[in-house]
């Protein structure tokens, strides 16, 4: 029986060595792949999910067996066991129906690929649209855990998880919305934007994070004094934020040069399946 548990023992910290190594394989992957302006690719993402789930399974399975195991050396016959085992499940299925849950949803999570490792999530309530933003840190069968801009750690029961939004699923999008005064030139305007995303678009930093040239879609909107000029710029997943800002720094210099007084720029960003 001593045997026996130190074996089990040794075995379940060879697992867990085994899938820190993993992780931190792939973790390394994933750091020098955004240090050099690229995204991980989603089976990378996926596969660090996967092997954390793999390792907790494979150390279960290997205590589940030397549980077995060990009442067999003991002598005690399994089919005494079977009465009593029904009643402790029976028990133990009423009393963790959240852990059950969590378990359930952090399966199908994975199957699914709904979201993995690095990506840019918002939880929030169906139906809504507002929510908590952050970037994914560890995805297991029970939990995910994700970090905030503002440095936030969250912890919510896979369970739990009623809406989530996807921002950096296969490809995004940074729309932004500049007003202008409709006393201004439209038609001027429209070009000197124009200008501005063929610039960018141009620019070899920005090369390799935009999926396509960006666009002025023209008027979206007609306000009270000012109009909304639209742009739109397929990016990368999760690097539309940066394009944003990139685009809103050059939209406002460019105005600002050309004397155009623009009272605020808006801004939104989505994502969605190609």
């Amino acid at each position: 029986m001593v045997v026996l548990v130190l074996g089990a023992i040794l075995v379940a910290r060879f697992v867990h060595w085994a899938g820190a190594a993993r992780r931190a394989s792939i973790d390394a992957h994933i750091k020098a792949t955004i240090e050099s302006g690229s995204v991980a690719s989603e089976e990378v993402k996926r596969s660090r999910a996967v092997s954390q789930a793999v390792e907790w399974a494979v150390v279960a399975l290997v205590y589940f067996v030397a549980a077995i195991v060990g009442i067999d050396r003991l002598g005690i016959p399994l089919t005494t066991l079977v009465a009593p085992a029904t009643v402790v499940g029976i028990g133990l299925g009423f009393g963790a129906q959240q852990l059950v849950g969590d378990l359930l949803a952090g399966f199908f999570l994975l199957a699914e690929h709904q979201f993995a490792f690095g990506d840019v999530i918002r939880l929030s309530v169906p139906g809504q649209a507002a929510g908590v933003t952050g970037t994914v840190e560890e995805l297991t069968l029970r939990v995910t855990k994700m970090r905030t801009a503002q440095g936030e750690l969250i912890v919510v029961p896979n369970s739990a998880l009623r809406q989530v939004t996807n921002l950096s699923k296969e490809w995004s999008r940074a729309v932004i919305d500049i007003p202008v005064p409709v006393t201004e030139d439209l038609e001027q305007v429209t070009g000197l934007l124009r200008d501005v995303v063929d610039a960018m678009a141009a620019d070899r930093r920005w090369h390799d994070v935009l999926l396509g040239a960006p666009v002025v879609a023209g008027v979206e909107t007609i306000d009270v004094g000012y109009v909304q000029l639209r742009l739109i710029a397929r990016t990368l997943p999760g690097r539309q934020f940066d394009v944003g800002r990139e685009l809103r720094l050059r939209a406002a210099v460019a105005l600002r040069a050309a004397g155009v007084i623009s009272p605020s720029i808006g801004d939104g960003t989505t994502a969605g399946p190609p």
